[in-house]
C-alpha cells in the first residue's frame, strides 16, 4: 500500500510540470488583435518591429536568453535620434515569436536572423548588437557572414563564460529529471531574479512585468532549457578568432557589476581578438541593457565612430 502510495506520488510529481506548461497560454492568443508585424520564416513566425526613418543605415539588435524584444525600449530612441532605422525582433520561444522544437544552437538562431533579414529584402551592411545570448547569437552569425555587417556590438555577450545559477549548471546536463527539475524550480527562480530588490534602477518601463509575463506563455521554459543546452553550452573561441580575421570591427560593452558574464570576460575577448574596442559601465549589473540605458547609449555612441563607415 505504502509502495503503491509512492508511487502514486511520483508519478504525480512528475507529470505537473507537464500539466503547467499545458496550462499555460499558446503564444497565438496573445497574438490576436494586437496590431504588430510578423513573418512566417522556415521554423515559425517571427515577430518584428522596425522603429525610426524609413531610410538610413540599419541597426538590427537581438535581445538574450529570457527577455524578448521590449529590452531594447530605453535604448531605441538613442540609436534612432542618431540617425539609425533600426530592426527589433523576438528570437524563437520568446515573445510574440513561435516556439518551434528543435535544438537551439548558434546555428538555430543564426538561421532565424538570416532568413528574416531575407524576407524583409535587408541587403545593405548592418550593424548587428547582440545582448547576453544575442551576444554570442551576433558572433556566430558575423563569424559566418562578416560580409554582411559593417560593425559588431556586444553587450554583457554570451560565449566566453557565464553563470546563470546552479540550474541552469545542472539542468541541462540531466536528460529526463533536468527538464523536471528546470520546469519545477526555474519560473521560482526567475521570477525572484526579476523582482529582486525593489530599488534597483529601471531604464524601461514594464520591462518587469514583460520578463514574468513570458512564464505565462506555453513553450517559453521549454526553449530556454534547448538554449541552455545548445547556444549556452560551448565557448566562442573559435567564432571570434574568425571574426578577427575578417577585420571586421568589433566593439564590446560590459557592466562593471556583471555576476551573468563577468567582467573577467572582457580579458578572455582581448585574448581572442586583441582589436576589439572595449568600454566599462559602472555599476551596472546583468540588465544594464534596461537599468542603464543613457550609459549604454553614450558607450555605443563612443562604440560606432571607431568604424568610420557610419
Amino acid at each position: 500500500m505504502i509502495g503503491a502510495a509512492l508511487t502514486a506520488t511520483a508519478l504525480v510529481g512528475l507529470t505537473l510540470p507537464g500539466v503547467r506548461e499545458w496550462l499555460r497560454r499558446p503564444i497565438a492568443r496573445d497574438r490576436d488583435g494586437l496590431d504588430a508585424s510578423f513573418v512566417k520564416l522556415s521554423k515559425g513566425r517571427t515577430h518584428y518591429t522596425w522603429h525610426g526613418r524609413d531610410r538610413g543605415p540599419v541597426i538590427v539588435c537581438v535581445h538574450g536568453l529570457t527577455t524578448p524584444s521590449p529590452v531594447w525600449g530605453g535604448l531605441i530612441p538613442h540609436l534612432t535620434g542618431m540617425g539609425y532605422r533600426v530592426l527589433t525582433y523576438d528570437l524563437y520561444g520568446r515573445g510574440l515569436s513561435d516556439r518551434p522544437r528543435g535544438f537551439q544552437t548558434a546555428d538555430f538562431f543564426v538561421d532565424q536572423l538570416t532568413e528574416l533579414l531575407a524576407a524583409l529584402e535587408v541587403t545593405e551592411d548592418v550593424t548587428l548588437i547582440g545582448y547576453s545570448m544575442g551576444g554570442g547569437i551576433a558572433t556566430a552569425f558575423a563569424a559566418a557572414h562578416p560580409d554582411r555587417l559593417r560593425h559588431l556590438v556586444l553587450i554583457a555577450p554570451a560565449g566566453m563564460e557565464h553563470d546563470l545559477g546552479w540550474l541552469a549548471r545542472i539542468a541541462p546536463e540531466l536528460p529526463v529529471l533536468g527538464d523536471w527539475l528546470f520546469h519545477t524550480v526555474y519560473p521560482h527562480l526567475l521570477r525572484r531574479s526579476v523582482l529582486g530588490d525593489p530599488d534597483d534602477p529601471v531604464g524601461v518601463p514594464g520591462i518587469k512585468a514583460v520578463q514574468l509575463q513570458e512564464l505565462a506563455r506555453r513553450g517559453f521554459l521549454r526553449s530556454v532549457l534547448s538554449s541552455l543546452r545548445g547556444m549556452m553550452r560551448r565557448p566562442m573561441q573559435a567564432h571570434h578568432t574568425a571574426i578577427r580575421q575578417s577585420r571586421l570591427p568589433v566593439s564590446a560593452i560590459f557592466g562593471e557589476r556583471d555576476s551573468v558574464i563577468p567582467l573577467r570576460a572582457l580579458g578572455t575577448l582581448t585574448q581572442w581578438n586583441r582589436h576589439v574596442h572595449q568600454e566599462v559601465i559602472k555599476n551596472a549589473e546583468h540588465g544594464l541593457v534596461y537599468t542603464h540605458p543613457t550609459d549604454v547609449a553614450e558607450a555605443l555612441r563612443q562604440a560606432l565612430l571607431v568604424d568610420r563607415r557610419v
